[in-house]
């Protein structure tokens, strides 16, 4: 099963040639979440190949312009493609007066529904059959989320001839029992999926910290995450003027990386001031090697567990 991941946008506060404003799309079965949604977004979405009407949840992490204004590019655009798949929009307080705002000022049509989940408390913000996303609360200026999509546990490897020697024909009751369901043979006797499958095999994990400053509860949040993308907005000889602007530094993410025991660390919200981030890349590496510097339109598999 497909988990993609494509950096639309980089940048932080300001776009440069090179980057555009923060906007992480992933891709999962047909469906699109959007984490922030940086200005010139749907110009991204094309350039990408990616899709304006496919299911989507967008995920804003606060209410920065660089994170919130690509919202009614991207709405608009898709009223003029005709979509008429619900929109889903996650954010904290704030994103819904931002919305309203939006369709009472600026005049077009809205050719399908939006349906507005504004956070107050940090938990499960987020649920569905495969998955779920998670928010916390990062440490940044304003109040700004974390996130996290898990996907749920997949049944355990199945065994044919533990089946077998159970008495279930091949076939069906085989399907149903590799999706962790029972069933019920001719003669009356249950066959429970753990009867004839290994123990449950983890899903994956990806943590997006939006803005912030090292924060007490980041590495468990983070835990054993497939890919944690994190702020790394200066380099570490600016770490007094990055916590003041509520940022970190490469160093402080690849201590999260490291404490999380994260397998892949992206760092990005790459200041204009960098035309090459090697200097980010390199600080970074001293602490947590699987490091790497997000640029526009890289894209990333994330795979299965093996087992």
């Amino acid at each position: 099963m497909n988990l993609q991941v494509v950096f639309l946008g980089t940048a932080g506060s300001i776009p440069t040639p090179k980057r555009s404003l923060p906007a992480i799309l992933i891709k999962r079965k047909g469906e699109q979440l959007l984490f922030d949604c940086g200005e010139g977004v749907q110009r991204q979405i094309v350039i990408a190949g990616a899709s304006f009407n496919r299911k989507m949840k967008v995920f804003i992490t606060h209410m920065h312009g660089d994170h919130v204004l690509g919202l009614p590019g991207l709405i608009q655009t898709m009223a003029l493609l005709d979509r008429d798949k619900k929109l889903e929009i996650y954010g904290p307080p704030g994103i819904r007066r931002f919305m309203e705002g939006i369709r009472e000022t600026v005049q077009f049509s809205l050719t399908f529904p939006i349906e507005i989940h504004e956070i107050y408390d940090a938990g499960k913000v987020c649920e569905e059959e495969e998955y779920t996303v998670e928010a916390v609360w990062a440490n940044h200026v304003i109040p700004s989320l974390a996130y996290a999509l898990m996907e749920k546990p997949r049944p355990g490897k199945f065994y044919p001839e533990k089946a077998r020697a159970l008495g279930v024909p091949e076939g069906p009751l085989w399907s149903k029992l590799q999706h962790g369901n029972e069933v019920k043979l001719p003669n009356g006797k249950v066959v429970k999926p753990e009867d004839v499958t290994g123990p449950p095999r983890p899903g994956r994990k990806i943590v997006y910290t939006g803005d912030t400053r090292p924060f007490e509860g980041l590495a468990d949040f983070a835990a054993d995450a497939d890919l944690l993308i994190h702020d790394s907005t200066l380099d570490d000889e600016l770490a007094e003027r990055a916590y003041e602007d509520g940022h970190s530094t490469p160093s402080q993410a690849a201590e999260n990386a490291k404490n999380s025991r994260a397998k892949l660390l992206i760092l990005t919200h790459i200041s204009a001031r960098y035309e090459n981030p090697k200097m980010l890349l390199r600080q970074a590496k001293r602490i947590f090697k699987r490091t790497q510097v997000a640029e526009d339109f890289m894209t990333l598999e994330i795979l299965l567990p093996k087992g």
